[in-house]
């Protein structure tokens, strides 16, 4: 995702805005045809012999018997939802009055993801796996409401309210998406896949 903001604005500032999808489709094929071609064929894992219906089925029960599924699927609908809307509104908001900014500099914005990147492991090893999942979660959905607040209240008279905005919004969603992976993980460890 980082790097599809940069580049996107990199490309978008040079050309035309439809160069970077077209761009994108050319590379999702050619990430298949790789795969295709030199991903190796290894053996089944299902010793059982389970049926991918029953696999499929199989989603449904677990997510009805845990309501920490239920409870981390709410959480990334919530937050992933937050992203996107500011993601996409930024561009908008950028690139009008009083910033005015190019596309090449509302693509720079992306580096500010690097900042999450780098906390997320730190906060991870201090915060997640010294207590339970959920304070992490709480954290990080704190840090993304700050954010949006003061991006929603400084966003049309200063640059740092975006910029805030952005790196406490990244950093509250990856740590809360890190500490729901690690709770997940930790119910039914013969079921990841799913």
């Amino acid at each position: 995702m980082l790097v599809a903001r940069l580049l996107s604005g990199v490309v978008t500032n040079y050309t035309s805005w439809r160069t970077i999808y077209w761009l994108a489709f050319a590379l999702q094929y050619l990430i298949f045809a790789l795969l295709w071609l030199f991903m190796p064929d290894y053996p089944s894992a299902n010793p059982a012999g389970i049926t991918y219906p029953r696999i499929l089925c199989s989603i449904l029960t677990i997510f009805l018997r845990h309501p920490l599924l239920v409870q981390a699927c709410l959480v990334a609908f919530c937050t992933s939802t937050t992203f996107t809307s500011f993601w996409t509104t930024l561009t908008f908001l950028l690139s009008a009055p009083p910033y005015t900014y190019s596309t090449l500099v509302i693509g720079l914005f992306a580096l500010i993801g690097i900042f999450s990147m780098l906390l997320t492991p730190f906060f991870s090893r201090l915060v997640t796996d010294r207590f339970v999942p959920l304070l992490s979660v709480l954290i990080g959905l704190a840090c993304a409401l700050v954010g949006t607040v003061i991006g929603t209240y400084t966003g049309n008279t200063t640059v740092a309210g975006p910029i805030l905005q952005a790196l406490l919004l990244d950093f509250g969603i990856q740590s809360a998406q890190v500490a729901n992976r690690a709770a997940i993980y930790a119910i039914l460890p013969n079921a990841r896949n799913r």
